[in-house]
């Protein structure tokens, strides 16, 4: 279907996922048709055709498809028995909906990575708050929410007896808490034919407070033994789920030397902003290529790279503003991917820097000039 405005590729979800998918469909010539409940959605102005819809509703989600070749998601929170349900009707959907399933819940994921000889921390499946009280697990823990939670939410850090208090009521997990020396991810693509790329290893910092990545490098800072392990466990989790797609795979470095996988995600991820610019393929081409039956691209890093996500600032809730801009943009190697959200919050991901330079400390520099320098701010602050 590729190279043809004839043929209609319908993406769930409008958000900056699926903007970034967008502008590397416009190479391609395919046609797009969005769907997202919200009217001012980062989609809105470039896709071909947008809908504002709710993709968890089954009946317009099969209205939004009827007239797709391809449908693809940017969110996992969509209704999947309309997903379902066209994939009998023999539409393609990629990701296939029976992996959302096993993906969209965590209980399910966790029991999934177990029952396939996935390494991952040890973990036990709780259906209230007065189960995870109970929890045989010593503090500290992590309660994970099962269904719901992205971006750091749905996510409670239990460290103290107190803190049991925050402990989820919906069905959630318990998970033993890692002692880690670093966290990675390896976006990894899988065809239909059952061709399989990797992107190389990168090294994530998290927010402290959002939980959410502030800035990660590429390549991650470890040797090869355990790149190599990383790189073949994110093949090995793409090939049991047997997915077609992008699977974007964070994992913990323990200091053990162990890795384990921490979660997945079935789609364009924060790990792989930085391909855009440091890669010879991006993730958003990749996965367009892995669903329309394409061969996948070389994934060669030009160089070390970084990410830095620009968050909302604290404090500040109204129309955008971006400060420090045009110092950050006299840095060589440093490109700005803003994502069209006209209203700035506190945490809100509003766009992400992507950062290339030869020379791994000056790559450093960089990051640390663009974290304190450019701030998203209000105009009505």
């Amino acid at each position: 279907m590729a190279y043809s405005t004839e043929k209609k590729l319908g993406i769930l979800g409008g958000g900056q996922l699926g903007r970034m998918l967008i502008q590397a469909a416009i190479d391609f010539d395919i046609y797009i048709k969005a769907i997202d409940p919200d009217p001012s959605a980062p989609c809105k102005f470039i896709a071909h055709e947008f809908v504002n819809g709710d993709f968890k509703d089954y009946q317009t989600v099969m209205s939004f498809a009827e007239d797709c070749d391809v449908i693809t998601i940017e969110i996992e929170n969509v209704n999947l028995e309309a997903l379902e349900e066209l994939e009998k009707q023999g539409k393609k959907v990629f990701p296939q909906p029976a992996i959302l399933r096993k993906i969209k819940d965590k209980r399910i994921q966790k029991k999934f990575y177990a029952d396939n000889q996935l390494p991952t921390a040890a973990f036990e499946l709780t259906d209230n708050k007065d189960a995870v009280q109970k929890s045989s697990f010593e503090l500290p823990f992590v309660n994970k929410l099962g269904e719901g939670g992205y971006d750091g939410r749905g996510v409670q850090l239990i460290r103290t007896k107190e803190d049991l208090q925050k402990a989820f009521e919906e069905p959630s997990l318990v998970e033993q808490m890692v002692d880690f020396e670093k966290e990675l991810a390896v976006v990894v693509a899988r065809s239909e034919s059952g061709e399989i790329k990797t992107f190389p290893v990168v090294e994530m910092v998290f927010h402290p407070e959002a939980n959410l990545v502030e800035y990660l490098f590429a390549p991650a800072k470890i040797n090869e033994e355990l790149t190599q392990k990383a790189t073949s466990l994110a093949k090995q989790t793409a090939e049991c789920f047997g997915i077609v797609g992008l699977l974007a795979v964070e994992m913990f470095l323990t200091k053990k030397g162990e890795i384990l996988i921490n979660e997945v995600a079935p789609r364009p991820h924060n790990s792989g902003h930085h391909t855009l610019k440091a890669n010879l393929v991006s993730q958003f081409e990749q996965h367009l290529r892995a669903i329309l039956g394409l061969p996948l691209g070389d994934t060669s890093a030009v160089g070390p790279s970084a990410m830095v996500n620009l968050l909302g600032e604290e404090g500040h809730t109204g129309p955008a503003n971006y400060e420090g801009m045009e110092d950050v943009l006299g840095l060589p190697g440093v490109h700005p991917f803003l994502y069209g959200k006209a209203i700035t919050k506190p945490f809100r991901k509003m766009g992400h820097i992507t950062v290339v330079d030869a020379d791994f400390d000056k790559l450093k520099e960089k990051v640390n000039f663009v974290k304190q320098t450019l701030k998203v701010t209000s105009k009505n602050a």
